[in-house]
């Protein structure tokens, strides 16, 4: 799971924070003024996955330990920060560390809320915030350009396809469009290893409404919101971040109570995590241990031996072979020794692709 983050960005005085306090159970400080958060917030949430509350049903083990992804709370961009604005460099060198990009747009109006645009504009705030991405790409593309020109001049085959590169890059940018909407080969991005783009990364849009457009989560300014996403191919999953930071304060029975009585189907939070984890190309897979039953987080499409080593490196170094139950089978036979009576234990070697939802056992050697 190291190095798999993502980071809540958008305007100041959006609702990052309290999203990310309702994330994280109040550890964040929101103030209503802008740039409060000049520093980055982190933490590690537990990604709810009601599978391993189904399985310790059954296994009745003291603990059961979600798969958790971390998310940071970057402070709020403005116009002019890729040029230095508003303590920008900082803040986008914040974003540079973090995977997926979750878009904090801000879908209320409330005169008590200091806004730093002078009317409500969601569509005009992504614009503002996705143009200042855009122009910190384009600067560094056309400083990495700079670098590989001399280089092109010669008979060096690697820096005249890096510049090709660049050269459709900048093109791209220049016309404010990301680098998401853009072909690139394996090639071609191998090319600009060594750049850091930032439009690169996957987005999800979270327009923050207030109570007034619950319990259908609708309202002008999601539906503008929604349009723009549409053309651009991301997804969009509308919050109410203060009903949710009032969720949060609840404890679990009280909190699904406090669902029903708003008309929410579930807490938008719990989707928000696991779109997050799906956009992250992520999936998860369970292991049986004698006090836990736990959820582990792996790449999708990854080999039996890598994922035994988010267990334990051994499992890793060691590994002899893995035994499979999808958990689907598990929960049709009704325990794994049912499983295993009705052929449904397959074990597999080295080259397996561990899929979501298999209950794993490690073989190792020594």
């Amino acid at each position: 799971m190291a190095g798999l983050s993502c980071g809540i960005i958008g305007l100041p005085n959006v609702g990052k924070s309290t999203l990310f306090n309702a994330l994280t159970r109040g550890q964040a400080r929101t103030e209503n003024y802008p740039f409060c958060t000049l520093d980055p917030n982190v933490a590690v949430i537990h990604v709810p996955d009601p599978r391993l509350d189904r399985l310790n049903a059954v296994e009745k083990r003291a603990k059961v330990i979600h798969p958790v992804i971390e998310f940071v709370d970057i402070a709020g961009l403005v116009e002019g920060a890729s040029h230095g604005e508003g303590r920008g460099n900082q803040f986008l060198e914040h974003i540079h560390h973090v995977q997926l990009l979750v878009h904090v747009v801000r879908a209320f109006s409330d005169p008590n809320v200091v806004h730093v645009r002078s009317r409500l504009d969601p569509v005009g705030d992504i614009r503002v915030t996705n143009l200042e991405l855009i122009l910190a790409d384009l600067q560094q593309a056309e400083q990495a350009r700079e670098r590989v020109v001399r280089k092109a001049r010669g008979a060096d085959l690697e820096a005249q396809h890096a510049q090709d590169v660049l050269q459709r890059i900048i093109a791209h940018l220049e016309q404010e469009l990301p680098l998401r909407s853009m072909a690139l080969t394996a090639d071609d991005l191998a090319a600009v290893r060594d750049c850091r783009f930032l439009t690169r990364k996957p987005v999800i849009y979270v327009p923050n409404v207030d109570e007034t457009a619950l319990p259908a989560m609708e309202n002008p300014a999601v539906a503008a919101i929604r349009q723009l996403a549409t053309a651009e191919g991301h997804l969009v999953l509308p919050v109410c971040a203060q009903i949710e930071a009032e969720i949060a304060r609840l404890d679990l029975d009280e909190a699904r109570l406090f669902i029903q009585e708003m008309g929410l189907p579930q807490s938008a939070l719990a989707r928000l995590l696991q779109e997050c984890y799906r956009h992250l190309g992520l999936i998860t897979f369970f292991t049986v241990g004698d006090e836990e039953v736990r959820g582990w987080t792996i790449p999708r499409d990854t080999p039996a031996p890598e994922a035994g080593a988010a267990v334990h490196g051994d499992f890793r170094d060691h590994f002899i072979r893995v035994e499979v139950i999808a958990f689907n089978d598990f929960e049709r036979a009704g325990s794994r020794h049912a499983a295993r009576e009705q052929g449904h234990l397959r074990v597999e070697g080295r080259d397996y692709r561990v899929q979501d939802g298999d209950i794993l056992f490690f073989r190792i050697g020594h």
